[in-house]
């Protein structure tokens, strides 16, 4: 899959919403995204070239309202960029493979990583395990 697309192409693949978080650096409302309490085992892929980010194995419930993982699968690792906006500083987190804009990761989770990768649930795709 070409992972490099102009914005003409991610807009005809991806939804508004979609578009809006992954590729322009959005975020949807906390408890509003189709993920944040989704229990099932299995893998979350980014929506916008497929990239497997995350599995339910480590998703935990931060009470954030949006899908938190204590780690990334290994050799999957998101690109982190520092973020000064909103009046905040934060590490920004971006698929590996297309740069889509996934959320951001705090120093605040459980053991054993300490880490809260904060993910917006339109930036993902979940894959059920049968």
């Amino acid at each position: 899959m070409n992972k490099k697309k102009s914005d003409e192409e991610w807009k005809s693949q991806l939804t508004a919403e979609q578009y809006r978080i992954t590729r322009q650096g959005g975020t949807e409302r906390a408890f509003t995204g189709k993920y944040y309490n989704n229990k099932e085992t299995g893998m979350y892929h980014c929506v916008c070239c497929g990239e497997p980010l995350f599995s339910s194995a480590e998703k935990y419930d931060s009470g954030s309202g949006w899908p938190s993982f204590w780690r990334p699968l290994d050799g999957h690792g998101p690109a982190e960029l520092r973020d000064t906006s909103h009046g905040m500083i934060r590490v920004e987190v971006r698929c590996p493979a297309c740069d889509a804009h996934l959320g951001h990761v705090f120093e605040d989770g459980p053991q054993p990583t300490g880490l809260r990768y904060c993910i917006n649930s339109e930036s993902l795709n979940f894959q059920r395990e049968d």
